[in-house]
């Protein structure tokens, strides 16, 4: 038994704050040290007691929850999960808490409903727990909002393709997996990717919500069109495909043509979507027509799909321990055998279009 994760669950609710300490610790690795119910309080708190982690609630009084992790991750960074409600609004709040340095991102739990309850434990405490871990150094520490700024193209790190490989029946399609730090290393990695690059098809494990405020703002920074993938979508070149948050998104073909279904099920990995599923799919559907890319993320959701990939002639990439905010499914990926290429975030777009270009 490791040392124990100490949290503190900051939440102006104070049946939120029960519930969360409840369900922090029905995990004997984490220990609940205190709550807060406002940020004021919590700045207090957070000398006396020093958390590893903090859970904090991303609408509150006196001080919303944004202005106060811009605070924390410029004076004393500490891992930080955000705590919003289903709302729309309020995934764009969130999103940009993520660029100002929070790890993570869970939904309040839904009190009463027993199977809603179960899986928000597995997926709350996982959630700190990969927080506890998260190399801080690799965070955006407080920094300003982002504008779109100018993008540079493929072009500066390999020739454009030459089209011969259009000859084949079947275009190439890239399967995506990340969790934990993903999303910078999702616009970082869909950032680099031309206008006419292979369709892709993403796994970013996130709630239900989010992935649509997500996918709009990766669509508005990025030269490909990224949208929240819908059941029947085609996955055409120059498009990502996000898979929508609570539901698998698994990859079909229908003669030359690939496209997502989108459906429910159990978590597959302790997740919902599973990069397992998207993973096994592209082995089953495309085969040596697809390259899989692992990245950030604890756990190991993806590794045994990548392997089902690869012993189907895919090639596969797995981000670096260095670039990767949690190296916890890559390295998975990679103890299984199932990596050809192991990448800083910053190579993993040039590879994938030299692969697919052959």
């Amino acid at each position: 038994m490791g040392r124990m994760i100490k949290v503190l669950v900051v939440d102006d609710s104070s049946v939120v704050r029960q519930t969360m300490t409840e369900i922090l610790e029905s995990d004997p690795s984490i220990e609940v040290i205190d709550t807060a119910s406002d940020p004021y309080i919590a700045v207090d708190k957070i000398r006396k007691v020093k958390p590893d982690v903090i859970t904090l609630d991303v609408e509150m009084p006196r001080m919303d929850g944004v202005t106060f992790l811009h605070k924390i991750m410029s004076q004393h960074p500490i891992p930080v999960v955000m705590c919003s409600s289903l709302t729309e609004d309020g995934a764009e709040t969130t999103l940009r808490a993520l660029e100002y340095g929070a790890v993570d991102i869970i939904t309040k739990p839904k009190i009463g409903v027993q199977r809603f309850l179960e899986e928000s434990q597995i997926r709350i405490c996982d959630s700190v727990k990969a927080a506890s871990q998260a190399k801080l150094s690799l965070l955006p520490a407080g920094k300003t909002h982002r504008e779109p700024s100018k993008k540079l193209t493929a072009d500066a790190m390999l020739a454009p393709p030459t089209g011969k490989a259009m000859i084949r029946t079947t275009e190439k399609i890239v399967a995506v997996g990340a969790s934990t730090g993903g999303t910078e290393a999702l616009r970082i990695f869909l950032e680099g990717m031309p206008s006419d690059a292979p369709g892709i098809a993403v796994v970013q494990h996130m709630p239900e919500n989010f992935t649509k405020a997500f996918s709009k703002r990766l669509d508005s920074l990025c030269s490909i069109g990224v949208k929240e993938a819908e059941n029947g979508d085609t996955i055409l070149r120059g498009r990502a495909l996000i898979a929508p948050g609570n539901k698998h998104m698994l990859i079909k073909r229908s003669g030359a043509r690939y496209y997502v279904e989108v459906k429910e099920g159990p978590l597959v990995s302790r997740h919902r979507p599973s990069v397992d599923v998207l993973f096994r799919s592209a082995a089953e559907y495309a085969g040596g027509n697809s390259i899989g890319v692992i990245m950030t993320g604890m756990g190991d959701d993806g590794a045994r799909g990548m392997l089902e990939m690869k012993q189907t002639g895919a090639f596969n990439i797995a981000q670096d321990e260095k670039s990767c905010i949690v190296f916890g499914m890559p390295n998975e990926a990679i103890k299984l055998g199932a990596v050809d290429a192991v990448l800083p975030l910053q190579s993993i777009a040039g590879t994938v279009l030299k692969e697919c270009s052959k």
